[in-house]
């Protein structure tokens, strides 16, 4: 293997669907809100991508089964819109800009392909003091205030590492919609309450409420 390589484990039939992306990062809050929305919507694995650039370790699940480091992605049928959830344990390393390159449009290049013109990145963003909010950044004004009218903060002036801006900003060159959801935290620990709180931003911006007692019971296995 010398570059990304994804393999479809199922076809799904999917009208129009939404793209959301949640990876490990600050206080892990994309991978654990990925994991909520997965659980939430009953969530169906059907593709796997994988890349020399993740790093050189395999992952053992929880019955003792081993495999290569990988994102993985789901599909979940909707009321309104389907939706493409992945998430993974890993990204490539943040020295390797050419990897991350390379993966985000391997991400991209998936997507686009199955037919999703609007997507949604999820993160965290390190504040110093404790402040509960979602901060969002789009690929246009016009998506910046629907979802600041939602509740969100403008990111400005900001900078957003990793997969979960990457994503975004070279969607907008391929003239795909699209928004990231970042919750603050205060520190690279998982951080549970920030996740659940990008989770339930996003499902009400869907058209769907979440009970504060959802989450307690799902969480990563490891986070």
């Amino acid at each position: 293997m010398d570059k990304p390589y994804l393999r479809k484990l199922s076809n799904p039939t999917l009208d129009n669907p939404i793209f959301v992306q949640g990876l490990p990062g600050f206080g892990n809050v994309g991978r654990i809100a990925a994991h909520l929305l997965i659980k939430f919507c009953d969530a169906k694995p059907f593709a796997e991508l994988y890349s020399p650039s993740f790093p050189d370790y395999i992952s053992i699940t929880s019955k003792g089964i081993a495999h290569l480091p990988r994102y993985e992605f789901y599909y979940a049928p909707m009321e309104k819109n389907n939706l493409i959830i992945m998430t993974g344990e890993i990204q490539p390393s943040f020295d390797d800009v050419v990897a991350h390159y390379m993966v985000c449009e391997s991400v991209i290049d998936f997507v686009e392909e199955i037919g999703c013109r609007f997507l949604v990145t999820m993160g965290g963003v390190p504040i110093t003091e404790d402040k509960t909010q979602v901060f969002i950044a789009a690929t246009s004004p016009r998506l910046a205030t629907e979802f600041m009218e939602k509740g969100g903060v403008i990111y400005s002036k900001g900078r957003i590492v990793g997969g979960t801006g990457l994503t975004l900003a070279l969607a907008k060159e391929r003239k795909i919609d699209g928004v990231s959801l970042l919750g603050t935290t205060m520190g690279f620990k998982a951080d549970k309450g920030a996740g659940f709180l990008v989770f339930k931003f996003l499902m009400k911006a869907l058209g769907k409420e979440i009970k504060e007692g959802f989450a307690e019971n799902n969480q990563p296995e490891e986070q």
